[in-house]
């Protein structure tokens, strides 16, 4: 079998045909997911944990909880507040199974 480095493909051989594991890896890759699109736009914004906790009326260990990609309780509440701070805006979108323009397949 060739080396590789994809993770995509790293994941296949792994998970194989195990179905309940590939829903695992599908629900950890949406929490990293927004957690890297807090991060992100946090960073872009220029400012700190502590920062963005003041803007968003909640403490510091909040947002690092949000920026935790282990996490998976992020509320669009909490999503809503974030954007709001940071002056974007917060855009939900349904999507066919399969298309990985969202960055966690299904979950886009």
């Amino acid at each position: 079998m060739a080396k590789t480095k994809d993770a995509l493909k790293i994941l296949e051989r792994v998970t194989g045909a195990d179905a309940q594991r590939r829903e695992l890896i599908k629900e950890e890759t949406w929490g990293a997911h927004v957690a890297r699109l807090i991060y992100q736009a946090r960073t872009e914004a220029g400012l700190t944990q502590q920062q963005l906790a003041e803007l968003v009326g909640t403490k510091q260990p909040d947002i690092a909880r949000l920026e935790d990609a282990d996490y998976q309780g992020h509320s669009l509440t909490m999503l809503h507040r974030i954007a709001t701070a940071l002056n974007q805006r917060l855009e939900i979108a349904f999507a066919p199974v399969g298309d990985h323009h969202g960055g966690a397949d299904n979950h886009g």
